[in-house]
């Protein structure tokens, strides 16, 4: 991976298994908990009605709002 570096997570997680973000060469990565079916299926959806959608090598997480608010004071 391009210079990846941890940058923080989830700020009520006390180890591993933590959703988390990451920082690299040109954007982030995040780490997340995978969406059920269901859930997919919604993102699909909503992606649908606005002309986006989710890639056939992406893939959708569920990131608590708490690790994205931080890049606003970062």
């Amino acid at each position: 991976m391009r210079d990846l570096k941890f940058m923080w997570k989830d700020e009520s997680s006390v180890q591993g298994d933590c959703p988390a973000l990451y920082e690299v060469d040109g954007g982030h990565i995040v780490v997340g908990k995978l969406l059920t079916g269901d859930e997919l299926a919604e993102v699909r959806a909503a992606g649908a009605a606005h002309d986006s959608g989710i890639g056939a090598d992406e893939t959708a997480v569920f990131l608590p709002a708490n690790v994205l608010n931080r890049l606003r004071s970062a």
